[in-house]
């Protein structure tokens, strides 16, 4: 029996919920060596897994305010690190990442090296800081640190833009497993993810977020390293591949060399269904130079620093010390998984192109790669293709396509193990993608209900129709997300980038100098936000419609031109205009006092 209060019995109740898990897998591996189906597979472990998240939610309704927003500022330090790790680790991580450095290379290490570095930026520069000044949400700092409701609605619109964003491609990520898993369409498995996401969030605010995000992190973390070390130990690279990992990419260059490239015409790829890449790794423009390496993590640390769902984790701590902290458990959580990315992808490239290995398919019959059962049901996904382009009925290297959202998801299963892990990661990346859509819809919600509604529209609107107003602001923004999902305008990872890019376009300089400036004012933090999102988002506008860009940044990075003309924007605008008066300026020195209550305390 459990005694004293929840917080208190945490590691007791999740370290039961981890034991339970791990025995459904055992139940599942048995249930497969009795004959279940792998479809009845798939759909018992996101069943199981959502069920539990939806319970979890349910379980955490709540009717008041600070618990609504801030989980009322009660998680403890190393449970808000796994619940951030998991706001975190979005589709994009637990999905697409791995895809991208399998077929881009190295290139794309920027993005770890930036989504990691990022939180150093958070440590360092906002996380105590904004948890000091005791606010719901980010343009709840916004407005009440300059001041006036136009400040808080261009943070709302800053916000809105990065959020929705980046929850289309969580909805697209959750949409690609379920149409897997349960075998039905795309176009309605997105809103079967919505609904998901939806039962974990709808109730309970942040406290249901938190509570069930450290259980998506629990499952997601599982999911993502036990396929890893099975493998690795299977091809002989060692339980901990991580030391292997030069080893194993000079491999990969000496097959590559051995069976030779030859590239595709253009009537060659017109055939090969859109969205899906070569075998070989491609050039990436992220490869190009040094200066496109290190713009490209630069834009992505500015972009963590920048984005509201993950300042709004650092809300929910006890204290300012406590903020600081769960930062740097964060980190760890997140490095277990961020580690292991690129070790992934070199496995599965290495399983399907090295001849030595039993599921190696290059030098195979064409015939015979298409009989393979993992193809078929990848191919019916639309997510894998060949095709003998030369005609001589056997594989080449640049004759196998496969989808970035493939490389993570069908390589358990390329890779000769039981289906079990593959239903594992299903869920897995179904946990990655909704934990981080959780939080990115409550954001978008919260900061419409609490800053607009609220604060500009109807001050004086009871709690009880306040959180009315954000049920129904989250269901309409979820509903919006699904549709945009569904059209697969971008690609998961290429729309994640985005959302950092614009995040840092409006808000990483009014956040900084927010803090660290007393000079700031109003009137610069409009111009900053404006103009940076406009001049952020016209670039990349120009850039997608031939525009050849300037200074080596492309529409991945197109948040350093928008930061930068927030940046100027602000402190000229700052500086020609009247100095924020004596209380503002006394709030600031405030902030950066570690110790003391939170300014804003008194006020919600």
């Amino acid at each position: 029996m459990l005694k004293g209060n929840f917080i208190d019995n945490l590691p007791k109740v999740y370290g039961i919920y981890t034991g339970g898990f791990l025995a459904f897998i055992i139940i599942m591996a048995i249930a497969e060596q009795m004959g279940m189906s792998a479809k009845a597979i798939g759909i018992c472990f996101v069943a199981f897994t959502v069920a539990i998240y939806a319970i979890i939610g349910y379980l955490s309704r709540t009717a008041q305010a600070d618990a609504y927003y801030v989980a009322g500022r009660q998680v403890p330090t190393v449970f808000n690190g796994m619940a951030t790790a998991a706001d975190w680790m979005s589709g994009a991580s637990f999905v697409a990442m791995a895809g991208g450095i399998y077929f881009k290379g190295y290139g794309y290490m920027a993005l770890l090296v930036g989504w990691t570095g990022g939180y150093v930026l958070v440590a360092s520069l906002l996380a105590p800081y904004l948890r000091k000044f005791g606010c719901y949400t980010v343009p709840d700092f916004i407005g009440t640190r300059y001041g006036g409701n136009l400040s808080r609605l261009m943070a709302v619109i800053v916000l809105t833009v990065a959020s929705f964003t980046y929850v289309t491609a969580q909805i697209n990520a959750t949409g690609t497993i379920a149409s897997v898993a349960l075998d039905i369409p795309f176009q309605y498995a997105v809103y079967v993810g919505l609904i998901s996401i939806l039962l974990c969030s709808m109730l309970g605010g942040m406290r249901g977020v938190t509570w069930t995000q450290v259980a998506q992190y629990i499952v997601l973390i599982i999911a993502y390293l036990l396929p890893v070390f099975w493998i690795s130990n299977k091809m002989g690279a060692g339980f901990f591949p991580h030391f292997m990992l030069a080893d194993e990419v000079a491999r990969i260059g000496e097959l590559e060399q051995q069976f030779g490239f030859v590239a595709n015409s253009k009537e060659n790829l017109a055939a090969v269904p859109k969205g899906l890449a070569g075998i070989t790794k491609a050039h990436s423009a992220v490869n190009a130079t040094p200066w496109a390496f290190i713009s490209l993590a630069l834009a992505m640390m500015m972009g963590t620093a920048s984005l509201p769902h993950v300042m709004m984790r650092y809300f929910t701590t006890p204290s300012v010390k406590a903020a600081r902290k769960s930062v740097g458990w964060s980190l760890f959580f997140i490095f277990l998984l961020y580690s292991s990315a690129p070790m992934l992808a070199t496995l599965s490239k290495l399983s399907l192109i090295d001849p030595s290995l039993p599921t190696g398919i290059i030098g195979k019959s064409i015939a015979e790669v298409q009989s393979i059962d993992w193809y078929q049901n990848w191919n019916q996904a639309n997510l894998m293709f060949v095709s003998d382009f030369n005609g001589n009925g056997t594989l080449e290297l640049n004759e196998f396509f496969m989808g970035g959202k493939a490389v993570v998801l069908a390589t358990p299963e390329i890779a000769g193990l039981p289906y079990v892990i593959s239903g594992l990661v299903a869920a897995g990346g179904m946990a990655a993608a909704m934990s981080t859509a959780d939080g990115l819809i409550l954001a978008i919600a919260n900061a419409l209900s609490h800053d607009l509604y609220y604060k500009i529209i109807d001050p004086k609107a009871e709690t009880a129709k306040r959180l009315v107003v954000a049920r129904v602001l989250l269901v309409v923004i979820g509903f919006a997300g699904a549709t945009i999902a569904a059209m697969e305008i971008q690609g998961i990872l290429g729309s994640v980038i985005w959302a950092f890019d614009f995040a840092m376009s409006g808000l990483f300089f009014p956040l900084v100098l927010g803090v660290w400036w007393k000079r700031a004012n109003r009137e610069g933090a409009i111009a900053g936000m404006a103009l940076g999102l406009i001049s952020g988002a016209g670039y990349l506008i120009w850039v997608r419609n031939g525009g050849s860009g300037f200074l080596g940044i492309t529409q991945l990075t197109f948040g350093i031109f928008g930061s930068a003309v927030s940046l100027v924007a602000m402190v000229v605008v700052s500086l020609i205009t009247a100095e924020p008066n004596a209380a503002t300026q006394k709030m600031v020195d405030e902030v950066r006092v570690p110790s003391g209550k939170s300014i804003l305390g008194k006020q919600h």
